[in-house]
């Protein structure tokens, strides 16, 4: 009896995060792409760094307890990137690989995931004022890229689907829109990292020197 129990138990985890996976799984993954400063056809890093966060998440999956398992499971990607980040300096070609590893951590933070400056602060054991000043820095060399590309006349990059069942309270904005526009993304916000430089930009413009 107690063996069927468990049986029933471990079956029924099994199949809620395997929905959680199949929902969630798209988003997560360009999170640790853009992490990991790889191109979108190239991702073994951040499909390791991905995986790995999900099996500390599956682990902890019954002890959650009401507990966003998108939440965890970013908050878990975020700590294994900042732990591993020495391992992506190089750049390696993607959107943000430009970026220093602590630069796309705070950028992807804040600006794609929509996470609140004292939230990432508390999570990255950092002060508000330096994620602030970090978050303005990495838009800076962001937008000076955007500007030299269009200069050659090359497109900024396309905005980052959305997989179903995904965290989100704001519609997909282009490039050109969120240049002109200030403030900060709700939480879960649908925007890439690229088109959501130009807001932030705006909304850091006064928060003073870089580290």
């Amino acid at each position: 009896m107690v063996r069927e129990r468990r049986a029933a138990r471990d079956d029924r985890r099994a199949r809620e995060f395997e929905a959680f996976v199949a929902g969630a799984g798209g988003r997560l993954l360009h999170a640790a792409t853009l992490l990991t400063g790889e191109p979108t056809g190239d991702t073994e890093a951040a499909e390791r760094l991905l995986t790995a966060a999900l099996a500390r998440t599956y682990a902890r999956w019954d002890r959650l307890r009401g507990e966003d398992p998108y939440d965890h499971t970013r908050r878990t990607l975020a700590a294994l990137f900042a732990h591993r980040g020495h391992r992506y300096r190089r750049p390696r070609g993607g959107t943000l690989a430009r970026l220093t590893p602590q630069e796309r951590l705070v950028l992807v933070l804040r600006l794609y995931e929509g996470v609140a400056e004292e939230q990432t602060a508390a999570a990255l054991g950092l002060p508000v004022e330096r994620v602030r000043a970090i978050c303005t820095r990495a838009v800076t060399a962001m937008r000076s890229a955007a500007a030299r590309r269009g200069t050659t006349g090359a497109r900024p990059s396309a905005g980052t689907p959305r997989s179903a069942g995904t965290p989100s309270s704001g519609g997909t904005s282009s490039a050109a829109e969120t240049s002109s526009s200030s403030g900060t993304p709700p939480s879960g916000g649908s925007r890439s990292a690229t088109e959501a430089t130009g807001a932030e930009a705006e909304a850091g413009a006064g928060a003073g020197a870089g580290p």
